[in-house]
């Protein structure tokens, strides 16, 4: 071989490794990646409730945590609505503030975050949605808190002397209907004798209707109450009946009234997605897992047996036995999304 042709396979080979390297680099760009400078990650919440609406609540609450812990920088703007400002909020924040990550709920304006997701993805988008994960870069996850809810059924169904419980709960979606029936499930397996009175105010934050609604139940004979929805249990504690909460520990709200309530923590899903982004490995996926008891996404709330009346020893033995069945895997909870009946009897 002579050395002119020796020397163009040299050139040839070295031209191919440095193009293999240069496509090497190219292919570690991650959708979602902070800048890779150590800092805090740059977080953005979007909520189309106010933030005192429990759902949107307890996002916001876990992105507080967050940023008080120094893992993120963290702005929102809550009470966005459903009439066509969530895409705008949305792409303006993209284009200006350009986050890493996105938090928010979809439900009511699904189609506009995903258009948006999809113009953006080098932003990671993580909602509250009822369909599924879009590559590359639109995350879900829901309160899959029936578990918990199961457990406050329980209660309601040791609890009252009437044999009427009453449920008020925002719109009859998978979401919310899964938990009711739970609760009713709940309910009715310490107590066959227990009829479930359920109302639907149909909007997620009306307070004044939830409670004229829990009135109503009142009215009809339910001596314990499920609040969904916020108004509830100010109807309880006005009457002096037991309630339940919902999403958050809510018994500063009446501390004689509310006995307990399912409890959404959606610390674990915040610090997984955080962990993924500033590792440059986010990727979209159904976030579920997260939410639910086993990894600490859903617990019962503390229960007040303080609460006026008082709360039978072994109801309250009875409930904590069933929880580390549901904890240890050996009982589990159906997920029932059909619309409960007005009343269960």
């Amino acid at each position: 071989m002579s050395r002119k042709i020796l020397l163009v396979l040299i050139s040839l080979i070295v031209m191919s490794l440095f193009a293999a390297g240069c496509g090497d680099a190219e292919s570690t760009e991650t959708t979602g990646a902070p800048d890779g400078d150590g800092g805090p990650v740059n977080v953005f919440g979007a909520y189309a409730t106010a933030i005192e609406e429990p759902w949107d609540g307890v996002i916001h609450a876990a992105l507080t945590a967050a940023q008080a812990s120094g893992r993120i920088d963290y702005s929102y703007t809550d009470d966005i609505g459903y009439a066509g400002d969530m895409e705008r909020v949305l792409r303006e924040v993209s284009e200006q503030q350009k986050p890493a990550i996105i938090f928010g709920d979809a439900f009511g304006n699904e189609e506009a975050v995903r258009r948006v997701a999809a113009d953006f993805p080098e932003i990671a988008f993580v909602f509250g949605s009822g369909g599924g994960p879009a590559n590359p870069n639109f995350s879900v996850f829901d309160n899959w808190i029936h578990e918990p809810a199961y457990l406050s059924g329980m209660l309601a169904g040791g609890l009252t002397t009437t044999d009427v419980v009453g449920v008020v709960g925002g719109l009859p979606v998978p979401e919310v209907n899964r938990i009711v029936n739970a609760f009713i499930s709940g309910a009715e397996s310490v107590n066959p004798n227990v009829t479930v009175k359920v109302a639907f105010i149909n909007s997620w934050f009306d307070p004044a209707a939830a409670k004229e609604a829990a009135l109503a139940q009142i009215d009809a004979g339910a001596d314990v109450l499920f609040a969904e929805r916020f108004g509830v249990i100010e109807a309880a504690a006005e009457n002096g009946l037991y309630a339940f909460g919902n999403m958050s520990d809510q018994k500063e709200l009446a501390p004689e009234a509310v006995v307990s309530g399912p409890v959404w923590h959606m610390e674990p899903t915040v610090e997984y997605i955080i962990t993924q982004v500033e590792g440059g490995t986010y990727t979209a996926q159904d976030l579920k897992d997260f939410s639910m008891a086993g990894k600490g996404g859903a617990t019962l709330a503390t229960i007040n047996a303080d609460v006026a009346g008082g709360i039978p020893a072994d109801l309250i033995a009875t409930v904590e036995a069933k929880e580390q069945e549901i904890l240890t895997g050996i009982f589990r909870v159906d997920i029932t999304e059909s619309q409960p009946a007005a009343s269960s009897k």
